[in-house]
């Protein structure tokens, strides 16, 4: 099975994320464990946007936490198809409502987080049609609706923080 993995989900693993159940870290945890151990392929983009928001948000200081370990797994792998498959995609030049040519022209979409688009454009593009994983990002769950009819599919993987229970 192929996977997206947003930002959230390493950060939350590495316990950088106060909203977050412990249960929720654990899931990430997890989730991130399946993918460094081969059980699941990760889905990157081929322009490395996906990668170069994972290399300035995962450095944690002092000792690393797994969220880390998948940064340095996806430096080591991204060339590896069996591993990672890289998705092309579209940049734009800031023109127009999203920074990526493949994220949906769909107004009830005109609020989504930018930042985020690049993750819907690897999903939209590939024909494997992978999940997006998120842990606590609410702007997915505020427009999950919109998103999946769009044919984006996304795992969440921490329903507490979406709903704030």
């Amino acid at each position: 099975m192929d996977v997206i993995v947003d930002t959230n989900v390493p950060i939350t693993a590495n316990g950088d994320a106060p909203q977050a159940s412990t249960e929720c870290k654990t899931k990430c945890i997890d989730w991130i464990e399946k993918i460094i151990q081969s059980h699941y392929i990760l889905r990157l983009d081929d322009g490395w946007h996906i990668l170069d928001e994972y290399e300035r948000r995962l450095r944690s200081e002092g000792q690393p936490g797994v969220g880390d370990r998948l940064l340095r797994w996806v430096l080591i792998n991204r060339p590896n198809p069996a591993r990672c498959r890289l998705v092309p995609i579209t940049p734009l030049d800031g023109n127009g409502p999203s920074p990526f040519a493949e994220f949906p022209s769909d107004p009830a979409l005109a609020g989504f987080d930018p930042d985020d688009h690049k993750f819907v454009a690897v999903a939209l593009a590939d024909q494997a049609k992978a999940p997006i994983l998120n842990a606590t990002d609410r702007d997915w769950w505020e427009y999950r609706i919109p998103l999946e009819a769009n044919g984006v599919q996304i795992e969440f993987l921490c329903a507490d923080a979406m709903t704030g229970r």
